[in-house]
């Protein structure tokens, strides 16, 4: 049985999924501007909403669904949105080796929060 506090964290971290996906599908240029990405042209704007957008508000979704649900699909929701974050904090390590050193942000925060929140999930999965 899911703790309250367990129930709370895939809130947050839901509420931040919906946060990334909407700032995503209405302002693309400015969500990766902290990466020194450029958007000019209206395919990589599409890339954007649908990569940070329709995918941050599909994680918000199913976080939803899994504050609220019990059993078997919470657990793979759970397991399945950690080890999505998990992956992207490893694509950041891959890319320090490859790529070198970069400035703490935004990198090295996000890489921070994803292998946290992918560490938590995974937990309570």
């Amino acid at each position: 049985m899911a703790s309250a506090i367990d129930t709370a964290v895939i809130a947050v971290m839901g509420v931040f999924f919906l946060g990334m996906g909407i700032y995503a599908l209405a302002a693309p240029a400015m969500l990766v501007r902290p990466f020194g990405i450029t958007l000019e042209q209206s395919t990589s704007r599409s890339e954007v909403r649908a990569v940070y957008g329709g995918f941050g508000l599909a994680m918000a979704a199913v976080l939803a669904y899994a504050a609220v649900a019990a059993g078997p699909h919470r657990s793979g929701i759970l397991l399945a949105v950690g080890m999505a974050l998990a992956g992207m904090a490893f694509g950041r390590l891959v890319s320090a080796v490859v790529d070198g050193r970069t400035a703490f942000y935004p990198n090295w925060f996000y890489f921070g929060v994803e292998a946290v929140a992918g560490a938590v999930l995974l937990i309570i999965a």
